[in-house]
């Protein structure tokens, strides 16, 4: 893919941006960089609430991501109609951010999903909330495979604008 190719941006929404979307964002960014994508596909993430602005991410997504050799800085921050302005694709980790979006706004072309649509083996439909569980390990393994088919998906787009 070439630099003249448009940009494509993703935003990952889960409910406070400490935990779940912010983990995939910085996984999604991961796998962009290794695919060589960086000039084509950005992301950010954002949450429904308000209960964390400014904050950065979880201590559990923060060594989660260091385990792995993904770095990441972040602060999170609450989505806003304007992101359906922005964003190509708005990736919910589960339904009730789904529906919190659907709430927010919609505007022709943009995608609103849920990321476990991207995961092949039919996966659950909601990204557990590892603030909860505590399970930063399984929301990791849900977020990279939900990220590779995310990926592939823009991939195929792309291939299909130009």
């Amino acid at each position: 893919m070439t630099n003249t190719a448009p940009k494509v941006r993703v935003l990952f929404v889960c409910l406070g941006n400490i935990c779940r979307s912010p983990m995939a964002e910085a996984v999604f960014r991961d796998l962009v960089k290794q695919a060589g994508m960086q000039d084509i596909v950005e992301a950010d993430s954002a949450g429904t609430g308000d209960y964390h602005l400014g904050e950065q991410p979880h201590q559990g997504t923060r060594a989660l991501l260091q385990q792995r050799g993904i770095s990441y800085a972040h602060a999170a921050r609450q989505v806003g109609v304007e992101d359906f302005e922005q964003f190509d694709y708005l990736i919910a980790m589960d339904r009730t951010n789904l529906s919190d979006l659907r709430a927010i706004g919609q505007r022709a072309g943009a995608k609103v999903a849920l990321l476990s649509d991207f995961i092949p083996e039919g996966a659950a439909k909601d990204v557990p909330d590892p603030y909860y569980t505590g399970n930063f390990e399984a929301v990791y393994h849900m977020v990279e495979a939900g990220g590779r088919g995310l990926l592939e998906a823009i991939q195929r787009d792309l291939a299909v604008a130009s």
